[in-house]
């Protein structure tokens, strides 16, 4: 089932499970994980994490994308600014989350320098990442994301179960997205075949070693020729390092983590930009 999750689009009630476009049922938790209440201190210390970038990172941000450094800059002031990661907190959105995704802040730059016109992610429960994209593509004033959820809760923290899905992306946020439920290999082919031309994909879909494979190889030739792959957690298994190789090119790492994040472009590959 293709959810559009604009402020005033219908969504499925909470409680209820979500029929799926080939019939099957998928749960929708009904009660959200509250906010964790926090003292302003530990408030102020995960809103730093949640904005912490490696300078390394950022370096490799501008070889991938080929905006300049001095741009990446300017994004970065106008993240610290912004009240995404507030939003986030008051949300539920806490340090468990900050210490899974610590390249949050990393995901938006890309994507604001990046402008991308269509952007996929697997693996969605709460939202975490998929706000940080909406709160970019919304700075941009352009391009759409799909999501594909429910994700898997296989090797994730005791803290980031007990979520609703999407529960994180403010109705502010929701007119450029669209929540795909039912997470399998053939609902992946249907979103890169609607979303032909994808100029980001972004891996998140759990550390099996199969599928992650088969969604790498997938979303590959479903890329625009700018198009970037991104994929969270690389060292759960090897396919990462598999298909990096397959290109012709030692694993490619965009922050080191932990959990590590790696990145391709297509340019890279073609030899339009260093390995």
């Amino acid at each position: 089932m293709y959810w559009n999750l604009s402020p005033g689009a219908a969504a499925p009630a909470r409680g209820r499970a979500a029929p799926t476009a080939s019939g099957e049922a998928v749960p929708v938790p009904a009660i959200a994980r509250r906010p964790v209440l926090m003292s302003r201190a530990t408030r102020k210390a995960v809103r730093h994490r949640m904005l912490l970038l490696r300078q390394a990172s950022v370096d490799r941000l501008a070889a991938l994308t080929g905006v300049p450094a001095s741009a990446l800059r300017q994004l970065r002031r106008e993240l610290v600014g912004s009240p995404l990661p507030d939003t986030l907190l008051s949300r539920g959105a806490g340090l468990a989350f900050a210490r899974e995704l610590p390249q949050a802040g990393l995901l938006y730059l890309l994507v604001r320098a990046l402008r991308p016109g269509r952007v996929v992610e697997t693996g969605v429960r709460p939202g975490y990442s998929t706000a940080w994209i909406l709160a970019a593509l919304e700075a941009n004033g352009e391009g759409e994301l799909t999501s594909l959820g429910p994700g898997p809760t296989a090797g994730r923290a005791t803290g980031v179960r007990d979520v609703t899905v999407g529960q994180f992306v403010a109705p502010s946020l929701r007119s450029r997205w669209t929540l795909v439920l039912g997470n399998t290999e053939e609902r992946v082919r249907e979103i890169l075949e609607r979303q032909r031309g994808v100029d980001l994909f972004f891996y998140d879909n759990g550390p099996e070693p199969n599928r992650a494979r088969f969604e790498l190889r997938a979303s590959w030739g479903a890329l625009s020729p700018r198009g970037i792959l991104v994929a969270h957690h690389i060292d759960a298994n090897p396919a990462w390092n598999e298909f990096c190789r397959v290109q012709g090119l030692t694993p490619q790492v965009l922050d080191a983590g932990p959990p590590p994040m790696g990145a391709l472009a297509a340019r890279a590959v073609r030899g339009e930009l260093p390995a």
